[in-house]
């Protein structure tokens, strides 16, 4: 371990010193350096560099579960222990959630809908159980709100939409995406917090021309929409926390990116088997069609 300490600071530091310092000799240490690599070493040294690969490609956000079921899924025969033991020597580790703080306009008299979902984030298939949410993403031109709606079957985003204002506009544009993509059957249960824009009218109007079941969570309850709670947290983390927006036209562009191209076909989910969304649904029906 000392050797391999040399070799890789001996661009910073001289040789000499760092023998001195580790108390091993120069001739020693450049007689490793000429000694062939184990099997084991060499099996090592391609790995990581697999590893980084893996990683980058996850934008940083893998831990060594991700990047595990990813040499797993690549044919990759090796224990989650030397993965992490690997990613520890480069430096390579998840991003940290941080803590997520929601707001809702709850202060109004519109009707509310029981809480039907109460807290049962699974689904049989999908298209039977929908979790939507709003957040917020600053930029240098102001605020832009992104709302979204979640299959909870696989996690998939099957309806989004992004603006300037929190309104019953912005839900009801990704209520239509989600319901021009996926074409759910009658009888959907479709949850969300009390703000006025799902309590609104209009919106109420709208799952029951889709012939859904409305469940809204309890007051100032966040927990009761957990899923699209974390789904925030988890863009935020991947994506807005580390990226300052000058325009809404370039975190639309990001956020559209983050979700179509990466959450909802790349991004491995540890409740998912360590599968994407997209993953997880084709696989769901290759089941259903054997069996």
């Amino acid at each position: 371990m000392r050797y391999v300490f040399i070799q890789a600071e001996k661009v910073s530091y001289p040789v000499t010193v760092l023998c001195r310092v580790l108390q091993v000799s120069r001739p020693g240490f450049y007689a490793w350096c000429k000694r062939p690599d184990s099997k084991r070493a060499g099996a090592n040294r391609a790995l990581r560099v697999r590893i980084r690969a893996v990683h980058q490609k996850s934008r940083g956000t893998y831990g060594s579960p991700r990047v595990h079921a990813t040499l797993v899924a690549e044919g990759h025969r090796v224990s989650r222990n030397r993965v992490a033991k690997l990613m520890r020597a480069d430096g390579l580790r998840a991003r940290r959630k941080r803590r997520f703080v929601t707001t809702t306009d709850s202060k109004h008299n519109l009707p509310v809908a029981e809480n039907v979902l109460d807290r049962k984030f699974t689904a049989p298939e999908p298209n039977k159980v929908w979790a939507t949410d709003i957040t917020y993403v600053w930029t240098k031109e102001g605020w832009l709100y992104l709302a979204v709606i979640i299959d909870l079957f696989s996690r998939l985003v099957v309806g989004w939409s992004m603006g300037e204002n929190i309104n019953r506009h912005l839900v009801l544009a990704a209520l239509g995406m989600a319901r021009s993509r996926r074409w759910p059957s009658a009888g959907l249960l479709h949850h969300s917090d009390r703000g006025s824009q799902y309590a609104s009218e209009d919106y109420r109007k709208a799952l029951e021309n889709g012939l859904m079941v409305c469940s809204m969570s309890r007051k100032g309850n966040c927990w009761d929409n957990a899923v699209a709670e974390s789904f925030f947290s988890t863009l935020k983390m991947e994506l807005v926390y580390l990226t300052e927006f000058a325009t809404r036209t370039e975190a639309r562009a990001a956020i559209f990116d983050y979700i179509e191209i990466f959450y909802n076909r790349e991004r491995r989910h540890s409740s998912l088997g360590y599968l994407s969304p997209e993953a997880f649904e084709r696989e769901a029906v290759h089941v259903n069609l054997a069996a």
